[in-house]
Protein backbone atom coordinates (compact mmCIF):
# COMPACT_ATOMS: atom_id res chain seq x y z
CA UNK A 1 0.00 0.00 0.00
CA UNK A 2 2.83 2.41 0.84
CA UNK A 3 4.35 1.70 -2.57
CA UNK A 4 1.09 2.56 -4.31
CA UNK A 5 0.75 5.81 -2.36
CA UNK A 6 4.37 6.74 -3.11
CA UNK A 7 3.92 5.93 -6.80
CA UNK A 8 0.73 7.99 -6.93
CA UNK A 9 2.49 10.95 -5.26
CA UNK A 10 5.35 10.67 -7.77
CA UNK A 11 2.94 10.68 -10.71
CA UNK A 12 1.09 13.73 -9.37
CA UNK A 13 4.36 15.60 -8.78
CA UNK A 14 5.64 14.78 -12.28
CA UNK A 15 2.34 15.88 -13.81
CA UNK A 16 2.46 19.20 -12.00
CA UNK A 17 6.01 19.81 -13.22
CA UNK A 18 5.01 19.09 -16.81
CA UNK A 19 1.89 21.21 -16.50
CA UNK A 20 3.85 24.34 -15.63
CA UNK A 21 2.42 26.91 -17.99
CA UNK A 22 3.87 29.89 -19.77
CA UNK A 23 6.14 32.22 -17.81
CA UNK A 24 5.35 35.94 -17.81
CA UNK A 25 8.39 38.18 -18.35
CA UNK A 26 8.57 41.92 -18.72
CA UNK A 27 10.58 43.34 -21.62
CA UNK A 28 13.75 43.76 -19.53
CA UNK A 29 13.64 40.08 -18.57
CA UNK A 30 12.78 39.11 -22.15
CA UNK A 31 15.82 40.97 -23.48
CA UNK A 32 18.01 39.17 -20.94
CA UNK A 33 16.53 35.82 -22.01
CA UNK A 34 17.31 36.60 -25.64
CA UNK A 35 20.89 37.54 -24.73
CA UNK A 36 21.36 34.26 -22.83
CA UNK A 37 19.77 31.96 -25.39
CA UNK A 38 20.15 32.45 -29.14
CA UNK A 39 17.70 29.59 -29.80
CA UNK A 40 14.69 31.59 -28.59
CA UNK A 41 11.97 31.87 -31.22
CA UNK A 42 10.31 35.30 -31.23
CA UNK A 43 6.61 35.07 -32.05
CA UNK A 44 4.69 38.26 -32.84
CA UNK A 45 0.93 37.67 -32.63
CA UNK A 46 -0.16 41.17 -33.73
CA UNK A 47 -1.62 42.14 -37.10
CA UNK A 48 0.50 42.49 -40.26
CA UNK A 49 -0.02 46.27 -40.15
CA UNK A 50 1.23 46.47 -36.55
CA UNK A 51 4.20 44.30 -37.52
CA UNK A 52 5.12 46.62 -40.41
CA UNK A 53 5.06 49.60 -38.06
CA UNK A 54 7.49 48.01 -35.57
CA UNK A 55 8.66 44.55 -34.52
CA UNK A 56 11.54 42.70 -32.93
CA UNK A 57 14.32 41.67 -35.26
CA UNK A 58 13.84 38.13 -36.52
CA UNK A 59 10.31 37.76 -35.16
CA UNK A 60 7.94 35.29 -36.80
CA UNK A 61 4.59 36.95 -37.51
CA UNK A 62 1.52 34.80 -36.92
CA UNK A 63 -1.48 36.94 -35.98
CA UNK A 64 -3.49 35.55 -33.07
CA UNK A 65 -6.51 34.93 -35.31
CA UNK A 66 -4.40 32.68 -37.58
CA UNK A 67 -2.52 30.83 -34.85
CA UNK A 68 -4.69 27.68 -34.78
CA UNK A 69 -4.32 27.06 -38.52
CA UNK A 70 -0.61 27.99 -38.65
CA UNK A 71 0.60 26.35 -35.42
CA UNK A 72 2.74 23.88 -37.41
CA UNK A 73 4.97 26.79 -38.53
CA UNK A 74 6.24 27.26 -34.98
CA UNK A 75 9.42 25.28 -34.27
CA UNK A 76 9.18 22.67 -31.53
CA UNK A 77 11.86 21.99 -28.98
CA UNK A 78 12.97 25.61 -28.77
CA UNK A 79 12.00 28.29 -26.26
CA UNK A 80 9.22 30.61 -27.45
CA UNK A 81 9.02 34.29 -26.54
CA UNK A 82 5.58 35.55 -27.51
CA UNK A 83 4.66 39.21 -27.69
CA UNK A 84 1.95 41.57 -28.90
CA UNK A 85 1.39 45.27 -28.28
CA UNK A 86 0.66 45.27 -24.53
CA UNK A 87 0.39 41.62 -23.46
CA UNK A 88 -3.30 40.77 -23.93
CA UNK A 89 -3.02 38.74 -27.14
CA UNK A 90 0.30 37.16 -26.23
CA UNK A 91 -1.07 35.63 -23.03
CA UNK A 92 -3.87 34.00 -25.06
CA UNK A 93 -1.38 32.71 -27.61
CA UNK A 94 0.88 31.36 -24.87
CA UNK A 95 -1.98 29.43 -23.29
CA UNK A 96 -3.03 28.02 -26.65
CA UNK A 97 0.50 26.89 -27.53
CA UNK A 98 0.93 25.30 -24.10
CA UNK A 99 -2.26 23.32 -24.74
CA UNK A 100 -0.73 22.14 -28.02
CA UNK A 101 2.31 20.71 -26.27
CA UNK A 102 4.85 23.50 -26.50
CA UNK A 103 6.84 23.43 -23.28
CA UNK A 104 9.18 26.40 -22.81
CA UNK A 105 6.95 29.42 -23.38
CA UNK A 106 7.57 32.99 -22.27
CA UNK A 107 4.96 35.74 -22.53
CA UNK A 108 6.32 39.29 -22.75
CA UNK A 109 3.70 40.81 -20.47
CA UNK A 110 4.36 44.47 -21.25
CA UNK A 111 4.48 43.83 -24.99
CA UNK A 112 6.22 45.84 -27.65
CA UNK A 113 5.05 49.02 -25.93
CA UNK A 114 7.13 48.11 -22.86
CA UNK A 115 10.06 47.09 -25.06
CA UNK A 116 9.98 50.46 -26.85
CA UNK A 117 9.58 52.43 -23.59
CA UNK A 118 12.77 50.80 -22.33
CA UNK A 119 14.62 52.10 -25.38
CA UNK A 120 15.31 48.65 -26.82
CA UNK A 121 15.81 48.30 -30.60
CA UNK A 122 12.92 47.67 -32.97
CA UNK A 123 12.71 47.18 -36.71
CA UNK A 124 10.28 48.74 -39.12
CA UNK A 125 8.84 47.42 -42.38
CA UNK A 126 8.57 43.82 -43.42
Amino acid sequence: MKTIVALFALIITASLCLAAGPVALDSVQAKALMARNSRVVLLDVRTPEEYRQAHLRGALLIPLGELAKRVQEIPRGRPLLIYCAVGARSVSAAGFLASRGHREIYDMSDGLVGWYKNGFPIERGR
